[in-house]
């Protein structure tokens, strides 16, 4: 009986990636990129010829994956700035993985008005899951709120 329904799903195309997951993919990889950047300063053009060479990234929202890079890498600064302000501590202090998921996080909420406000925020806490300290999550959630508050005046909180 398990033969017959290993062959039976063998026989099947795989299933294209659902546009959630697509995107999910993309923040995945973009923090992995934008963490690669602050601690290597590499040139936004050889990242993304770095990151194409993975196989895995013919399954992720290319589109999504550049438009953040490369537009947290031109606005880097502004948005180190947005929300510095909030933070317990100075920047500095801050680990390099959690600065990149604050800034996907802030580019989002900032640049990307089309993104509600709880999904940038959700994803940004779900990439500090993934790759943050223990309770990074939490503190990723608190000061990306406090910036959607600021930068997202016309947009209710859910």
């Amino acid at each position: 009986m398990s033969k017959s329904r290993s062959k039976s799903r063998s026989s099947h195309p795989p299933r294209k990636p659902s546009p959630k997951k697509r995107w999910r993919w993309a923040r995945e990889r973009a923090v992995q990129a934008l963490y690669q950047q602050i601690l290597n300063h590499t040139p936004v053009d050889l990242l993304d010829a770095q990151f194409m060479e993975d196989a895995f990234m013919l399954k992720v929202d290319l589109e999504l994956f550049r438009r953040i890079v490369r537009g947290v890498s031109a606005n880097e600064e502004s948005l180190d700035e947005a929300y510095s302000p909030l933070l317990d501590r100075p920047l500095a202090e801050i680990d390099p993985i959690e600065q990149a998921i604050l800034r996907l996080g802030a580019f989002e909420l900032i640049h990307t008005p089309e993104i509600p406000r709880a999904v940038a925020i959700n994803e940004a806490v779900e990439m500090a899951k993934l790759y943050g300290a223990t309770e990074s999550h939490k503190y990723i959630n608190g000061v990306l709120d406090k910036l959607a508050d600021r930068v997202r005046l016309s947009e209710p909180r859910r």
